[in-house]
């Protein structure tokens, strides 16, 4: 569907000031990340306990994180496993040390859940050298996909086409920590698992922007290299927005609608949809702007 026709928006104009907001943000999330000590780490990574509950008959998860903030077990993870009588309870290591888990939980389970009696099925702690080898294969993975997307694009267009979608990449992974980190969320499996769709995101906008500047290299032969990308991003302008806002109806549903177990998932998902299609245009098409005139550059001066 094609609503933005013709268009003529100069966005390479506004490049400097684009480069200046994305440090910005950068530096915000940054400074946040240093001012807390650090990335806030979800049972996942930090360890903690599991804890699988069976009941009678079904039960929302929203009665038992209701019944865990009673007795003051914060933000544990909470998700049915197997169907709607059983469920899965993640909680934090500190807690779980201070009281004793299986019993305090059952009881206020079965006090606070009338007519519904629970019973444990099991009980697993998982270990700090389990979240850190788990911290360190989320962090490959997002290293080899990165590594991956370098070569593709390096062997599909040039190196300077790849080294801008990486840094625009790696510009959106940041963005999308930086935000976790100033709204307090922690850092998951789930939330890993956003950041590598954010990726797949993001790439497949910059690759349809890129494709369009190699046809217009083409078609466009003897403009300057500015005014045949400008002229790339506003031919692709109205497929970026229809993509990005239909996807961003529907993680937007997620998050308010899909409840707590996938609510920082979306969270993610929303921040990298938004802060993606910004890096499209005004991230991994500049940069190969400015790599481009560097060169000129250096070739005028031989």
């Amino acid at each position: 569907m094609e609503f933005l026709v013709g268009t003529k928006f100069n966005f390479l104009g506004h490049r400097r000031a684009a480069f200046v907001l994305s440090a910005a943000l950068i530096l915000m999330g940054v400074v946040s990340v240093v001012v807390q000590g650090g990335l806030k780490l979800g049972i996942d990574f930090a360890g903690g306990v599991l804890l699988q509950v069976r009941f009678e008959n079904p039960v929302a998860a929203e009665d038992i994180r209701s019944t865990l903030d009673a007795i003051g077990v914060e933000e544990a993870e909470i998700q049915h496993f197997g169907g709607d009588r059983e469920a899965i309870i993640r909680m934090s290591a500190q807690w779980a040390e201070e009281h004793d888990v299986a019993g305090e939980v059952l009881t206020a389970l079965n006090e606070h859940i009338p007519d519904n009696a629970a019973e444990f099925m099991r009980e697993e702690l998982v270990g700090p050298k389990v979240g850190r080898e788990l911290r360190g294969k989320a962090a490959m993975a997002i290293l080899y996909a990165l590594i991956g997307i370098l070569i593709y694009i390096s062997i599909r267009f040039e190196f300077k086409f790849a080294v801008g979608a990486v840094a625009a990449l790696i510009h959106d992974v940041a963005i999308t920590l930086g935000f976790f980190s100033l709204t307090g969320r922690g850092l998951t499996l789930p939330v890993i698992a956003a950041l590598l769709t954010i990726v797949g995101y993001s790439l497949n906008d910059t690759i349809v922007i890129y494709d369009r500047i190699r046809e217009d290299r083409r078609k466009l032969y003897g403009k300057s290299f500015v005014d045949i990308v400008n002229t790339s991003l506003n031919e692709s302008l109205s497929r970026t927005i229809v993509t990005s806002v239909t996807t961003l109806l529907v993680v937007l549903c997620l998050f308010i609608f899909g409840g707590e177990v996938i609510k920082d998932f979306a969270f993610a998902l929303l921040i990298g949809i938004v802060v993606g299609t910004y890096s499209s245009i005004y991230v991994a098409s500049p940069l190969v702007v400015e790599w481009q005139i560097a060169a000129e550059a250096r070739k005028h001066r031989k």
